[in-house]
């Protein structure tokens, strides 16, 4: 009986991998080249992070067992771990994600969201304990987030498209990225924002990307080749005021891709 517990023992030590092919292994160790990605919010990429970690079972049967149950408590901990980081993202200036929490159908979806997580890697231990790194798009809190009550933003799809998408630069103020981020013209009127977004979009894009260089903004997919680059004149609360020469090129302007959340601000 010591032999077959002792024998169960060194197999955790095994990757699952190297059993499947019936080959000898060392210890599995996590690859040296695999950079972990930092947790919390990637606002450039639009994406929440956060890692799980899981002890191997060590009431299972067998070695492949004990690492099925690594990789739920992984799982499990990774959601834990996410739920955290959403809860502290910013909606708007004094209102977290965390706060709209407060509403019980407000919380089944985000926690709803956040439990349909992608993993995008995996890290085995030689003491068969697993690590996974996983993320959500931010455009799924957005929408999970629910529409907002307030009139709809109408944008100008007249015109041929010049643009791609648009470009705020806002490195003169001390802006702090949002979920809910809105532009708006000198009067206070909002030119962009979540209620200018479609459906799909509201989904699959989110409002905008944060980016802290005016080139790397440029650059982002998101905008495309050839995106409207404008100031902000002020800040208000999260809001930004966008200068009069702005609003008039936004303006004039088939402004198609506001619709589809192609913004991007430059916060430094």
């Amino acid at each position: 009986m010591k032999r077959s517990f002792s024998l169960w023992m060194l197999a955790l030590a095994v990757p699952l991998s190297a059993l499947a092919q019936g080959k000898d292994a060392k210890p599995a160790a996590p690859a040296a080249a695999t950079a972990r990605p930092e947790a919390g919010v990637n606002w450039e990429g639009q994406l929440l992070r956060a890692t799980g970690a899981g002890a191997p079972d060590m009431k299972a049967s067998n070695p492949a067992q004990a690492r099925l149950g690594a990789e739920r408590a992984a799982k499990m901990d990774a959601f834990r771990n996410l739920l955290e980081q959403a809860k502290g993202v910013q909606i708007s200036a004094g209102r977290t994600v965390g706060d709209a929490m407060a509403s019980e159908e407000i919380r089944g979806r985000v926690e709803g969201v956040i439990r349909g997580f992608k993993i995008v890697n995996k890290r085995y231990y030689s003491d068969s304990g697993v690590e996974m790194d996983v993320e959500v798009p931010l455009s799924a809190l957005t929408s999970a987030l629910g529409a907002s009550a307030d009139t709809p933003i109408e944008v100008n799809t007249q015109g041929a498209r010049k643009y791609t998408g648009l470009v705020v630069d806002a490195r003169a103020l001390e802006v702090k990225p949002v979920l809910a981020l809105r532009l708006l013209d000198g009067a206070g009127k909002p030119v962009y924002g979540p209620e200018a977004l479609s459906a799909e979009a509201r989904k699959s894009t989110g409002v905008a990307a944060w980016f802290k260089s005016l080139e790397e903004a440029q650059k982002s997919p998101l905008v495309g080749e050839k995106p409207l680059v404008v100031k902000a004149a002020q800040l208000q609360g999260s809001d930004l005021v966008l200068a009069e020469e702005a609003l008039k090129k936004l303006a004039e302007a088939n402004a198609s891709f506001l619709a589809d959340g192609r913004v991007a601000i430059v916060t430094q």
